[in-house]
């Protein structure tokens, strides 16, 4: 995309009734769109919210079959907007099996992007059934070709190398990551970014109590490891979404990274990936 994108990120505390937290979220995207946003991303499970102890409970009872109602008014809210909307993950119930699944919307309400979380972390399994493919698509609109993927999925350096082999340059990573793990957060997407050349965007929860209390920090990281971007951390309950905008050189930056740092994703030769090699989503 040439000339400049304005992104806007979304972060807040759940409440523990799902129709409050659809208004909250259709309430953020307004208010993107009305500060002129061209891209808006929601945090992860932001429906139902993520309390360990009652997580499984939580998201049966906000679950909803592909192209239910929760995800019809979502594609309003991106076409009454009139952007690209990474509307962040909810739980997904198809077949009888529950999943942790985003989605992009784009300004017209047509579906871009589906994603199933692959990679469950903590007590995830025994609520959510695995994904098994890495997302990558056109957004269109001249965003360019974008990878989806769900908080834990980012950890991994397999899921950005498969991402950057899709030829993602940039990735939208709704999350709800713990404040216990501050230290993860600030250390492995700046590298991911920077190993890959990729914009990352990510969308986090933030506020709650105990071992539930999510970081906030949602940002944006250019393509050299930069953080450019970033919201509050360490606050309690944030009921009201805390919102943040930045406009972004998406491909002038995306260039200068290649040129400086495509060594770290283009092997010298000789080196290849062993193909017995297991990745995800193979």
């Amino acid at each position: 995309m040439s000339g400049y994108l304005r992104v806007g990120i979304a972060q807040w505390t759940p409440a523990p009734e799902p129709p409050v937290n659809l208004g909250t979220a259709e309430a953020a995207v307004v208010e993107l769109g009305r500060r002129g946003c061209q891209l808006a991303v929601l945090p992860e499970l932001w429906l139902c919210g993520y309390r360990a102890a009652t997580l499984g409970a939580d998201a049966r009872a906000a679950a909803e079959p592909p192209g239910g109602p929760v995800q019809r008014r979502l594609a309003a809210a991106a076409r009454t907007a009139g952007l690209v909307l990474c509307a962040g993950s909810f739980p997904e119930l198809d077949g009888g099996q529950l999943f942790n699944t985003a989605v992009i919307y784009g300004p017209d309400g047509g579906l871009l992007l589906r994603h199933r979380k692959a990679c469950l972390y903590g007590s995830e399994p025994a609520v959510f059934q695995p994904g098994s493919a890495v997302t990558a698509g056109d957004l269109g609109g001249g965003l360019g070709r974008a990878g989806l993927c769900v908080c834990f999925d980012g950890d991994f350096p397999e899921t950005a190398r498969s991402l950057r082999q899709a030829g993602a340059g940039l990735v939208l990573h709704p999350s709800a990551y713990e404040a216990a793990a501050e230290s993860w957060w600030d250390t492995i997407y700046p590298a991911q970014a920077l190993c890959n050349g990729q914009w990352w965007i990510s969308a986090n929860q933030h506020g709650g109590t105990g071992a539930d209390r999510m970081l906030g920090g949602s940002r944006v990281i250019a393509p050299d490891g930069r953080v450019v971007a970033a919201a509050p951390r360490h606050r309690d309950l944030v009921r009201t979404p805390e919102l943040l905008v930045a406009d972004l050189a998406i491909d002038d930056e995306l260039a200068t990274a290649a040129a400086a740092s495509s060594p770290l994703w283009s092997p010298p030769p000789g080196v290849r990936r062993n193909q017995d090699e297991p990745g995800l989503g193979r």
